[in-house]
């Protein structure tokens, strides 16, 4: 932004050089003024930015642990649940192994009962035949 008009009696004082050069050392002067205060104001929201992403990288990270935390609580209780039922599906697996193993020692013992049967039958008979062929 230039300086349109100075006084005329400044001017006159000054003349046409010094006006010229009063001009360009305001002009100069109002430059430097702007680039300090776009350097004050970039240093100032540089250093208020930096501030603001550690906050919020301290509460993003705050965060994160409360995340991890309630994860963490959550895998816990999945693993307590799951081995909870674990345990049923092995009870009752170990029910019916047991109900598995009382059939199968009835059939065995219904198994040999009927085999005796069976032999003691086979021997009346060939004993039956021998008598019958011996006399």
């Amino acid at each position: 932004m230039e300086i349109i008009a100075i006084e005329k009696p400044l001017r006159e004082k000054l003349g046409d050089a010094g006006t010229d050069s009063l001009i360009h050392l305001l002009n100069q002067s109002q430059k430097e003024q702007k680039i300090d205060i776009l350097e004050f104001v970039e240093e100032k929201f540089e250093r208020r930015l930096t501030e603001e992403i550690g906050k919020a990288r301290v509460d993003l990270g705050q965060e994160v642990g409360k995340v991890r935390i309630d994860l963490g609580q959550e895998i816990n209780k999945v693993r307590i649940d799951l081995g909870q039922e674990i345990n049923k599906v092995d009870q009752r697996l170990s029910d019916v192994e047991g109900r598995l193993l009382a059939k199968i020692s009835e059939s065995k013992s219904d198994m040999i009962k009927w085999m005796f049967i069976f032999w003691i039958g086979q021997v009346a008979v060939i004993l039956g035949v021998l008598f019958a062929f011996f006399k």
